[in-house]
């Protein structure tokens, strides 16, 4: 089993972490891991990505062309990721902040309003984990539990009181797209 993520978006939006947070809980899994991160100059407000592999084999190489799972949290990362999905691969897109659908139907799309869904739960910063929890309930490569462990065990000092709300962050975005994926 070898799975490909990418994650993409505004520098800020926590996209970096998410991906970094889905390798940290596969390497806490007992899985082979990459993580290769890029961003422009600017970082915050700028453009953001980053690629996570998993496998359960040694990874000959990190890099990844056509990501098997792209979470794309911006139209700039829409429009440039959606061509590039694997046949048969997941697309995950915020449409709070995406207007345009793919056209694509060899691929499944999961529209999950992140950004909506996380104002709800009382801050625009968890938007990252609601994609990241949609994605777990789509692709089971990670336990939702197993997740939360990571996140328990690598979030930075400072956003420790944030722990909770993170964890209903996860939890909603999971939930959110079990009734997506019901349809």
């Amino acid at each position: 089993m070898i799975e490909s993520f990418l994650f993409s978006g505004f520098g800020g939006q926590g996209v970096m972490f998410a991906g970094q947070l889905l390798a940290y809980a596969g390497m806490d899994t007992g899985l082979e891991t990459t993580w290769i991160p890029s961003y422009g100059p600017e970082m915050r407000g700028g453009t953001a990505h980053c690629f996570v592999v998993l496998s359960d084999k040694p990874i000959g190489s990190p890099l990844v062309r056509n990501p098997k799972t792209a979470l794309v949290f911006n139209n700039p990362s829409f429009e440039k990721y959606d061509p590039l999905i694997k046949t048969g691969g997941l697309l995950i897109v915020n449409s709070s902040m995406i207007v345009q659908s793919s056209n694509r139907t060899d691929i499944t799309t999961l529209n999950i309003p992140a950004t909506s869904l996380a104002d709800e739960l009382g801050s625009l910063r968890v938007a990252n984990l609601i994609m990241l929890g949609a994605m777990l309930a789509a692709n089971h490569i990670i336990r939702p539990e197993d997740l939360k462990q990571a996140l328990a065990d690598h979030i930075p000092a400072h956003h420790t009181d944030m722990l909770g709300m993170n964890y209903a962050a996860v939890d909603l975005g999971m939930e959110h797209a079990v009734q997506v994926l019901a349809r």
